[in-house]
């Protein structure tokens, strides 16, 4: 089975979210079986593993829509992407796509560093789920990252083809926690609206002596409003924040904290617990499902439930049983359990599609 991976989505210096599952992923998946990436930027090899690559366009081109008659040349039995955006029309080939999350049918004010074509193109296409549906419709199947939004791809009814679990995980380079906790709670994710900081910045007036840093780039608007809704010196912005600087921020911190109203997975989750770090978060489905019994959850619009919470992680006992449970937890989550589920995934279609021409 020749399969082609879909990288075009790594960046160049350093690692977003889907950069991070894109290099994860397909790593743990060479260890298992021949795989090809696909890059459209020499550049992109430098944060992925070393393997064989063929050239294709950018993923945000206008030929996007067309891109499988490119990858036709390749002659693939079945391509992966970790987006769903991949043009299906004319492909030769199975086909694989992922959806991450449905956060921006309910949010949808599109990420803030697209350009706004692309923008007005995302606010138009999750006024319906229409537009989803087709383009699920094309794909032979279908990975999502969490339980949580495979249940809601169902109740949708986005597609009828088969969807299979293939988890984000941890990065190794980040674990390790060396020290005792202090009073320092951590933030790593976006300002979109739905992340909800706005309330953690208010709640720390409840919490004297906490210092929250927001580890992820702010613009100067959002470093005022959220300045202005906390207490003098309880926020500290660190404007990004390399693997090593996350870790060690990590490592001395009582909790990592996010009051997340929607979510597809929650990798932060997954990276401060595998460190031994408790996490706080927000009661929603998708972090019962990644925290489990590891991580303590309040009322994203109570800010005493959320003070209480931190407060009842300041008993060394209690605080250190958390550390252990998180430790157990972030165990459940490897790329290399990821890359097992999506291999039985790629090898199901293309078993199908061998069995459709033998008819």
């Amino acid at each position: 089975m020749k399969i082609l991976f879909d990288c075009r989505y790594t960046r160049f210096e350093r690692h977003d979210g889907i950069s991070r599952f894109t290099s994860g992923l397909v790593g743990a998946l060479a260890k298992l079986t021949p795989v090809t990436m696909i890059i459209f930027d020499k550049r992109q090899l430098s944060l992925l593993p070393d393997l064989p690559w063929v050239m294709g366009p950018s993923p945000t081109a206008v030929t996007e829509p067309l891109v499988s008659r490119r990858f036709n040349r390749f002659e693939p039995d079945v391509v992966f992407t970790p987006m769903q955006t991949m043009g299906p029309f004319g492909r030769r080939f199975g086909l694989v796509t992922t959806v991450h999350d449905l956060i921006y049918y309910e949010n949808r004010t599109p990420p803030r560093d697209l350009a706004w074509p692309i923008r007005l193109l995302w606010r138009l296409y999750h006024l319906s789920w229409g537009p989803q549906r087709a383009l699920l419709g094309r794909a032979d199947a279908h990975a999502t990252v969490s339980e949580t939004t495979r249940d809601l791809m169902l109740r949708h009814h986005l597609t009828k083809h088969p969807i299979t679990v293939v988890s984000n995980a941890v990065d190794p380079s980040i674990v390790g926690r060396d020290t005792s906790p202090g009073r320092d709670l951590v933030y790593m994710g976006s300002f979109m609206p739905y992340k909800n900081v706005e309330f953690l910045a208010r709640s720390m007036v409840l919490l004297p002596g906490y210092t929250l840093h927001l580890l992820s780039r702010a613009d100067e608007a959002t470093v005022r409003r959220l300045t202005q809704l906390a207490p003098l010196g309880s926020l500290r912005f660190h404007q990004g924040v390399s693997d090593e600087e996350y870790a060690q921020i990590l490592s001395t911190a009582i909790a990592l904290v996010t009051a997340s109203l929607n979510e597809g997975f929650g990798l932060p989750l997954v990276e401060a617990m595998a460190g031994g770090t408790p996490v706080a978060v927000s009661d929603i489905p998708i972090f019962r499902e990644i925290g489990g019994d590891a991580a303590v959850y309040f009322d994203p619009s109570d800010s005493e439930s959320f003070a209480a919470t931190i407060r009842g992680l300041e008993s060394s006992e209690e605080w250190s049983r958390r550390s252990v449970l998180s430790v157990e937890r972030a165990g459940h989550y490897s790329w290399d359990n990821s890359a097992r589920a999506l291999l039985e995934a790629l090898t199901a279609v293309n078993e199908e599609r061998l069995a459709r021409r033998s008819r």
